[in-house]
């Protein structure tokens, strides 16, 4: 990971036209490529980004971002004050809490109750952005990327969209779809996940356990 603090301005160019004044700020250059703005402030969420795939060319005054979209992210250096790079190796990824991970294994075994026909052909399909909770195949025979979360945020959305991404690259896999599923969803995770073609679905995972608690099994 490289990480710059400068004096800069950033402008963006895509979906929409967005722009930032001269101010300082860290900029993140994750291994994937991902380029993230922060300042020093609003939590976790970057005042702008660009994420994987893209191409990123530097100039002595500027960075430009472009991706295959269209989109383009100008980062105009007026003074860097510190470039540093860190080898983070190779994240073990995130240790889902017991719920999220019964919640997998229940979906697994059941994934038609989250869309009719749906079918299950792995779990933890990895990527090299980390594991897909499940890959499934739709009523058509295509595939769908479904990501679980105990609830659904913009975060979420944020990191099924790049799986999706990544995936989508791949002409023996596309087009891969997205479902998002949660126990509960944010307002602002849904009008993301709508504006990104990414479907959400609200579990009731207490209804699950019990239905699966009353089945019979063989031991």
């Amino acid at each position: 990971m490289r990480l710059v603090v400068a004096r800069c301005s950033v402008t963006y160019e895509g979906r929409l036209a967005a722009h930032l004044p001269e101010a300082i700020r860290l900029i993140m250059v994750k291994a994937d490529g991902c380029v993230a703005i922060h300042a020093d402030g609003g939590a976790y969420k970057p005042l702008n980004w660009m994420n994987a795939p893209n191409t990123m060319v530097e100039h002595a005054d500027r960075w430009e971002v472009f991706n295959p979209k269209g989109e383009r992210l100008l980062i105009t250096m007026h003074e860097v004050l510190s470039d540093e790079s860190v080898a983070l190796g190779v994240d073990p990824g995130l240790v889902k809490d017991g719920v999220e991970l019964h919640l997998q294994v229940i979906l697994a075994e059941k994934p038609w109750v989250l869309e009719e026909g749906l079918n299950l052909m792995r779990r933890e399909y990895p990527t090299d952005l980390g594991p897909v909770d499940l890959m499934c195949t739709d009523r058509y025979g295509a595939l769908v990327a479904v990501e679980i979360k105990r609830r659904g945020e913009l975060d979420s959305v944020e990191q099924l969209t790049r799986y999706l991404d990544r995936l989508n690259l791949d002409p023996r896999l596309r087009p891969v779809r997205g479902i998002l599923a949660a126990q509960a969803i944010t307002p602002q995770a849904r009008l993301l996940a709508e504006a990104r073609q990414i479907d959400t679905v609200e579990v009731d995972y207490d209804g699950l356990r019990e239905a699966e608690s009353t089945e019979l099994r063989l031991f």
